[in-house]
């Protein structure tokens, strides 16, 4: 979490590789974990009163029994200072009855218990001065998790909350605290935020070796678009373009964090929040709540208790859906379910109402005459020889669960050649040159390794390299091979018109001047359509 208004510090380089930590498998959040946290309605007015009556309104709508278990508390729950023997205290006058206490009256009402801790000196409203003290869990690790065990924590959230350390400090500071939790062989699932108050280090590597979800993004804000790519603030939008591209990193134990949910907290439209909670459902995202449990609205309660998509939330293959087709105006995602069904999402980015259309192969499904659909939001069926397609409103989200037939796996990296409309040639890596900055050309097709361009996610990767736009380019700059990093720069849209749209500049693969002879380079041109820009996939 950070203060409103901050200009965060901006990356300038990404470190390729960090000190590998040890494969976590610590047997929780197999699926991605459901609950309720404290931060998004009330920051650091908070209380043992408040969140007992939170838990109780947990239960009491129903929230317990869609899926809904983890209370967490977020920041501000400590004494300001740690005790004679360096133990963390809740704070008395919030916090009354002990940490112990609250966690045994969560347990009580058949929920588990979360709480918020920082991996440095101090927690982010400690940082920000909003909240007194310095008790963050550096130097503190082991005896940190001893304490969380014994007042039978079930989550917890790390914070990094600090512009200083590389990834690589990162990574090692955060596998301290994972293995301190370890070490009291109760289990926690573990919850970092690596990106507060620092570069954005969440997109850039998969982090399951260090814990169980993750977060990808800045915190989220109460709006749709804040028209920020990946920086301090973030509306819903803007998190769904960082975080689909990182599907291949989602597994059970493991899941990319896009941070909690703003479903119920106002703003946004009726449409918008059914989008935002669709897609969190479609990217096998956590589901934590951040609204006033107690004063739900009907609208409120009907999103957040979806059973169908809950269902694909928490489908045991943990599987976060891919981008299968989309341009600028739509995205289609699918993510294949462990009973042979497929999830379909048709999501309109663009503000007005627009058809999208997708087909039962494109998704994966195949071998039948006729596929059933049902509708996640109303729950009816109708059925298809193969053509998925709905109107979709502005900023709206139409999900279909699909069976019948043979399911492929749509997640799965696929190799292709990538062919030139305008002069039929592959785009091709001379001579097989792997060394970074290699431009790509176009070449007779001849299905030779270096034409194979497997799509992985966003990515499209041949001989062990990623298709690479230089940081900042503009309209003219190369397109390079260079060693896959997972920035934006190298994350690509196949557009509806054929067109291959990078992430970060906009811009797109173009063939040199319209030139089709073999040797003609490749680079980045403004997005016309034109035939040097369309590609196909064979």
């Amino acid at each position: 979490m950070l203060a409103a208004g901050l200009l965060l510090l901006s990356s300038t380089a990404f470190v390729a590789s960090a000190t590998p930590a040890q494969a976590l498998d610590n047997g929780v959040g197999r699926t991605p974990p459901m609950g309720w946290n404290s931060w998004n309605t009330f920051f650091c007015n908070i209380s043992e009163s408040l969140i007992r009556g939170m838990a109780d309104a947990i239960v009491s709508t129903g929230m317990r029994d869609a899926g809904y278990q983890y209370v967490v508390v977020d920041d501000c729950w400590m004494n300001s200072v740690r005790d004679g023997s360096g133990n963390l205290q809740g704070d008395p006058t919030r916090f009354p009855s002990g940490m112990k206490a609250l966690g045994d009256y969560i347990h009580s009402k058949g929920l588990k218990f979360g709480i918020y801790q920082a991996p440095l000196d101090q927690t982010c409203a400690q940082y920000f001065d909003s909240y007194p003290g310095a008790t963050g869990s550096q130097g503190h690790e082991t005896a940190d998790a001893r304490q969380f065990a014994a007042w039978g924590v079930d989550y917890l959230k790390y914070d990094w909350c600090s512009p200083s350390g590389s990834i690589t400090d990162q990574v090692n500071t955060f596998a301290k605290m994972r293995d301190a939790l370890a070490a009291t062989g109760r289990p926690i699932l573990y919850s970092i935020n690596s990106n507060s108050v620092h570069a954005k280090t969440g997109p850039q590597r998969n982090w399951g070796d260090v814990a169980n979800i993750w977060r990808t993004t800045e915190d989220i804000q109460l709006q749709w678009d804040t028209g920020v790519a990946n920086g301090y603030p973030m509306g819903v939008k803007n998190i769904v373009d960082v975080n689909v591209p990182l599907a291949s990193y989602a597994r059970p134990g493991g899941f990319n964090d896009p941070d909690m949910m703003e479903v119920g907290r106002g703003t946004l439209t009726d449409t918008e929040q059914r989008s935002h909670f669709a897609l969190w459902a479609m990217m096998a995202a956590p589901l934590i709540a951040g609204n006033d449990i107690r004063n739900m609205s009907a609208a409120t309660q009907t999103i957040l208790k979806n059973p169908r998509l809950i269902a694909i939330n928490q489908d045991t293959l943990g599987l976060q859906g891919v981008q299968v087709a989309g341009d600028a105006g739509q995205r289609v995602l699918a993510k294949r379910l462990s009973n042979g069904d497929v999830a379909v999402a048709l999501f309109n980015q663009s503000s007005s109402t627009r058809t999208i259309t997708t087909t039962a192969a494109a998704v994966g499904k195949s071998g039948a005459s006729s596929y059933s659909l049902v509708d996640a939001w109303s729950g009816a069926t109708t059925s298809t020889s193969g053509t998925i397609s709905a109107s979709v409103p502005a900023h709206g989200t139409v999900v279909y669960r699909v069976s019948g037939g043979v399911t492929g796996d749509p997640q799965a990296p696929a190799s292709t050649t990538l062919v030139s409309s305008s002069s039929g040639r592959c785009l091709d890596v001379p001579n097989s040159n792997t060394a970074n900055g290699t431009q790509p050309v176009v070449w007779d097709c001849n299905g030779a390794g270096n034409q194979r361009w497997t799509v992985s996610g966003q990515t499209l990767q041949a001989l062990g390299k990623c298709l690479d736009a230089p940081t900042g380019a503009t309209a003219g700059a190369k397109v390079q091979i260079w060693d896959c990093n997972g920035g934006t720069n190298q994350q690509w849209t196949f557009q509806s018109n054929g067109t291959v749209r990078n992430n970060q500049s906009g811009l797109c693969l173009d063939v040199y001047n319209n030139q089709t002879a073999n040797g003609t380079l490749t680079l980045l041109w403004t997005c016309t359509g034109a035939a040097n820009q369309v590609w196909s996939r064979r």
